[in-house]
């Protein structure tokens, strides 16, 4: 069976610069349906200088689902990235959402 977490891993990495894509979506992409919130708490454990592109993962509603200083970080990230992020955290899944499938 699959290791969860390098199966993760291996959707974020191919996660496009300037597209989203929802802990729901990376779950399912990584065989793991159903899992989307054990998607956010694997992410939410990585280090802080992790180079993987967690910032791209926000939730179903297309928000970002972090409060305080890590809201603003992960906006700032996308902002960063050439994802228009409203003040309060919401991502055009329509415009930027990443389906699987390569750019």
């Amino acid at each position: 069976m699959p290791n969860f977490d390098d199966q993760i891993y291996a959707v974020l990495i191919q996660i496009p610069q300037g597209k989203v894509t929802t802990y729901g979506d990376v779950a399912k992409m990584a065989g793991f349906p159903r899992h989307a919130r054990h998607v956010g708490k694997l992410l939410g454990s990585l280090p802080k200088d992790s180079r993987l592109p967690w910032f791209r993962v926000i939730n179903g509603q297309g928000k970002i689902s972090m409060i305080g200083e890590r809201f603003d970080r992960q906006r700032e990230k996308l902002r960063d990235d050439g994802v228009e992020v409203k003040d309060n955290g919401t991502v055009s899944l329509r415009r930027f959402r990443w389906d699987g499938f390569p750019v």
